[in-house]
């Protein structure tokens, strides 16, 4: 859900950025989250550096599709607090 957040808030982000915003968050689960959320089509990664090898993650069609649904849980969290 975090990582799904960070992109709708903040648009295409490095592995770097993912870190940074999830504090405490181990290097080898974020990548693993990160690539389940590719294996179902909600995101998509590309390169945009070669030398060296950089990845931008960002959400696909089908990740850009949530976004009522995320907004409707923020929605609900906001009321029951």
């Amino acid at each position: 859900m975090l990582i799904l957040r960070d992109l709708f808030l903040k648009g295409p982000r490095r592995f770097q950025d993912f870190q940074e915003s999830m504090d405490g968050l181990a290097p080898n689960v974020l990548s693993a989250r990160l690539k389940e959320l590719e294996a179902g089509g909600l995101i998509t990664r590309r390169m945009y550096s070669d030398h060296p090898p950089r990845l931008q993650y960002e959400l696909s069609e089908k990740g850009r599709s949530l976004r009522p649904v995320l907004k409707a849980l923020r929605r609900w969290g906001e009321g029951h607090t």
